[in-house]
């Protein structure tokens, strides 16, 4: 500490009172730059020969790798286990609350804090465990430190390897990190980025609830199992019923149409040099890429800049209430599609993107029928009919899109649909632009708390 305390720059005219300048940048003077050796002990995860993947039973210990470091915890999807024996052997490996285990190859900058859930699991040879060597010090506050960018942009920089990057315990522990010396501000630091947490989790949350509901009631209105009031009766007053079709059972006043029945015209783009980045020119003309469409959402953000020595080859603008249809792709992929919700004059498609436009005779709600497209049985169909000697990139003709048989409700109930589901759309939408703006205050708030602008405990009271 002392080493890092003699690199310190006293206060200039470009650093403010109370402050230093240091080789992370200014902090307050009663903060410290101190590498994660001298404050913590990182140890490395069981080698291959201590752990194979034969050794994972259906119940045990859970063992923690590099997919479980979420950026608010450890997440515990597809956690393998271990049985009490291996426990036991691999006793040196057992986690405790208040560790931080980072990523030792691939995204190094990867991290997560272990909570009271995971005390006792073990982590894998992929993994790096940071344990606090004193109570005097706060893991919350280092988690979040550990979070912040100017720290990942340090771990990223001194990372080894060329194609896969990696690290050790000798690399990471000369990683330097702010320490405020007093814990109260830690803690305090920490308390209130674990505020802000806690309001992320419960909007997720939400959104996750809001998203479940909109997949039960796609289920239940595309397939008509439940049918909407206005439209669930006869003209007597008796309940509508079923009848057999191609597709099995559906509604006795829906019937099952081809594709094409209804597609006044299936137009591709055209391929053209481009930049891998938006306005790079002032011209303002974009190509999409084939990731702009999404389970039904069309994503005009994903763009490049075309070249302007290729802008006149450029066509097909997409156009309000057409569907953009990815054509070629990977097996995952070919098949998505997306709903384009008012005209985009200066984005153009590619050749691996067709832009399906309707007939205007008020026989089909092509935002009704974008979800219809996108419902997990449909889409996999679309993907199945997909053709192609690559293992990796597959093809839709248009006689095999313009074949699919689906089954149609008249175009007012097609409407009713359609507003139901973009309703919950929208709220959606509108929750999941609350979370990233909460996101967003709470990067501002790192960037304050985590460097010391903004004090908590003030510099008389941090004892």
């Amino acid at each position: 500490m002392a080493q890092a305390a003699s690199n310190a720059t006293p206060a200039s005219h470009d650093c403010p009172p109370g402050y230093k300048r240091t080789e992370v940048g200014v902090i307050p003077e009663d903060w410290e730059v101190v590498t994660i050796g001298e404050i913590a002990d990182v140890k490395t995860g069981p080698f291959g020969s201590a752990l194979h993947e034969k050794d994972y039973v259906l119940n045990g210990t859970p063992i923690i790798t590099v997919e479980h470091l979420g950026e608010l915890g450890i997440t515990t999807q597809n956690l393998p286990m271990v049985s009490d024996s291996d426990r036991s052997r691999l006793k040196a490996y057992q986690l405790r609350q208040g560790d931080i285990v980072f990523s030792r190859v691939g995204s190094v900058d990867r991290n997560s804090l272990v909570s009271k859930k995971e005390d006792g699991w073990l982590f894998s040879g992929r993994l790096l465990r940071i344990r606090l060597k004193s109570n005097l010090n706060d893991s919350a506050y280092f988690s979040f430190h550990f979070h912040s960018t100017p720290f990942k942009r340090r771990v990223v920089e001194v990372a080894v390897g060329q194609t896969m990057p990696s690290l050790n315990t000798s690399i990471l522990r000369n990683v330097s990190v702010l320490l405020p010396k007093s814990k109260k501000e830690q803690t305090a630091i920490a308390n209130a980025l674990s505020d802000v947490d806690a309001l992320i989790r419960e909007q997720e949350k939400l959104i996750a609830k809001k998203q479940a509901i909109k997949t039960a009631t796609m289920q239940q209105l595309l397939t008509g199992r439940t049918r909407l009031p206005q439209f669930a009766l006869r003209e007597d007053g008796t309940e509508k019923g079923y009848k057999q079709s191609e597709l099995g059972e559906i509604p006795e006043d829906w019937e099952v149409q081809c594709l094409g029945r209804f597609v006044a015209a299936l137009d591709a783009g055209v391929s053209v040099n481009s930049l891998d980045e938006s306005n790079a020119f002032p011209h303002d003309k974009h190509i999409l890429k084939t990731s702009c469409v999404d389970v039904g959402r069309f994503i005009p953000a994903e763009k490049k800049s075309i070249l302007p020595s290729d802008l006149r080859r450029a066509k097909c603008s997409p156009i309000k209430g057409a569907i953009i249809v990815s054509r070629m792709n990977t097996p995952a992929l070919v098949g998505e599609i997306g709903y384009v919700s008012c005209d985009h004059p200066d984005l153009f498609l590619p050749d691996r993107l067709w832009q399906m436009r309707f007939k205007n005779d008020f026989s089909i709600n092509s935002r009704w029928l974008s979800y219809l497209l996108s419902f997990p049985s449909v889409a996999k169909r679309i993907r199945d009919s997909a053709t192609g000697t690559s293992g990796s990139m597959k093809n839709i003709s248009k006689g095999s899109l313009m074949g699919l048989e689906l089954s149609f409700p008249m175009f007012e109930e097609q409407t009713a649909i359609a507003t139901i589901l973009s309703d919950m759309d929208e709220e959606i939408q509108t929750l999941q632009q609350r979370l990233t703006k909460t996101r967003q205050i709470k990067q501002g708030m790192m960037q304050e708390l985590l460097t010391g602008r903004t004090r908590l405990v003030k510099p008389g009271q941090a004892a």
